[in-house]
């Protein structure tokens, strides 16, 4: 019997080792100042052009009519940097008046009807073909429903200047205080969209795409169209970069913000969404990188660690099961291992701008962590089914917050529901 539990132990502790040394990797990168390092490379790389770049805007949207006027406001008050840009809609399969509220706006409007082919990768690969046979110099991708920092072109020109293949800029939540899941959405998306990038960048690795406020250059595109059509568009479209030996770079000063959803079906619904097509790209990726590791290419190694370390839910449920069997040497691991998912959601929340509320809502992590093993059979099923884009209903928001001067934001003093 005590050879069964040590056995069954030490396989559940290797399921969870490839998530743990990622986690350790980017905690400790992303916490170090990146400061001189980023300065340090900036410097040093050539600059390809002084000039302005010339930047496509790409909104992707569907049945987005309430909210896209706001949006596309937010991009045309940034700064263009010192180049110029282009806000482009891609209306795709819509049923409501996106488009004409887009173009009252000024927007430039793309408008796309393929029922057979439903989904964002579908979208956004529609406007690339067309926009490359125009003067663009670098494509940036905000989404329908979001808000951004007006130095986020600043920032993107910066870096496509000295010849960066692509750029991701920070990825929050616009609505944290409007319920208790949607400030634990605020602090997972400050682990998964600051801290993970600010570690990658750190240790000299592709930052990853998040699916907003991310851009292309023309050179890349061309080299690697954008034909990724799954749930997980961006996550299957960076692995193709990754293998063509391009890299994202971070951009840690700009933000882009977007709301979450705060009730109960809506959440289900999106988390099954995104967490089913990561399921789908570890089934579908795994044999492809292990293949490309095993030819020498290296810079395919990080990427499986990534596609390997589970939501971070399953990751710590993975962890309190390598705590049960009566084996010391697997507990002492899973303890260290558990111990370093807090670090890394503290850490999250000091580099994410969060603040004590941050730290009140992961009190609840243990009924968060019951409610997505109710998801695990939906996950399931969202892991083999096809792209279907569906947009996730939000629940009306208030006025956005005020921020300081910092650019952090500032929660009304309303309380959580």
């Amino acid at each position: 019997m005590t050879e069964f539990w040590g056995l069954l132990s030490m396989v559940l502790a290797l399921l969870s080792v490839p998530g743990s040394v990622e986690l350790l990797l980017l905690t400790v990168g992303g916490v170090l100042p990146l400061g001189w390092k980023a300065r340090a490379r900036f410097s040093a790389a050539p600059l390809e052009s002084e000039r302005g770049k010339r930047l496509a805007v790409v909104v992707p949207a569907h049945n987005e009519a309430a909210g896209i006027a706001a949006c596309v406001q937010s991009l045309h008050a940034c700064d263009p940097g010192g180049g110029t840009f282009a806000v482009v809609v891609v209306a795709d399969n819509c049923e409501d008046d996106t488009a004409a509220r887009a173009e009252a706006v000024g927007a430039r409007v793309l408008v796309r009807h393929d029922p057979d082919q439903r989904g964002k990768g579908y979208a956004l690969d529609f406007a690339f073909r067309q926009l490359l046979s125009e003067p663009f110099d670098a494509f940036m991708v905000v989404d329908a429903d979001t808000r951004v920092e007006p130095n986020l072109f600043v920032e993107a020109q910066r870096r496509f200047r000295t010849g960066a293949d692509a750029v991701q800029s920070r990825y929050c939540v616009d609505n944290p205080g409007d319920s208790r899941r949607t400030r634990l959405m605020s602090v997972a998306l400050q682990a998964f969209n600051v801290l993970r990038p600010r570690g990658r960048e750190f240790w000299g690795l592709s930052v990853g795409l998040l699916g907003n406020g991310f851009g292309l250059s023309r050179t890349t595109l061309e080299a690697v169209p954008y034909d990724a059509a799954s749930v997980a568009e961006d996550l299957e479209y960076h692995i193709r970069l990754v293998q063509s030996g391009r890299r994202v770079h971070f951009l840690d000063n700009t933000t882009v913000w977007s709301a979450m959803p705060s009730g109960e079906r809506a959440s289900r619904h999106q988390r099954t969404r995104w967490e089913g097509g990561r399921l789908r790209m570890i089934r579908e990726q795994t044999p492809i990188l292990l293949r490309g590791i095993l030819a020498g290419r290296w810079r395919e190694m990080e990427p499986l660690l990534e596609l390997w370390l589970l939501p971070l839910a399953f990751h710590v449920l993975l962890l309190i099961l390598t705590l049960l069997p009566p084996f010391a040497p697997s507990r002492i691991y899973a303890l260290g291992a558990l111990a370093l998912v807090a670090l890394h959601v503290l850490a999250a929340i000091r580099v994410g701008g969060g603040g004590w509320r941050d730290l009140q809502a992961v009190a609840a992590a243990p009924f968060y962590l019951l409610w997505k093993l109710s998801l695990f059979k939906a996950l399931l099923r969202g892991a083999r089914q096809d792209a279907a884009w569906v947009r996730t209903d939000r629940e009306p928001s208030p006025a956005p917050a005020p921020r300081s001067q910092a650019g952090m934001r500032v929660d009304p003093p309303n309380p959580e529901r």
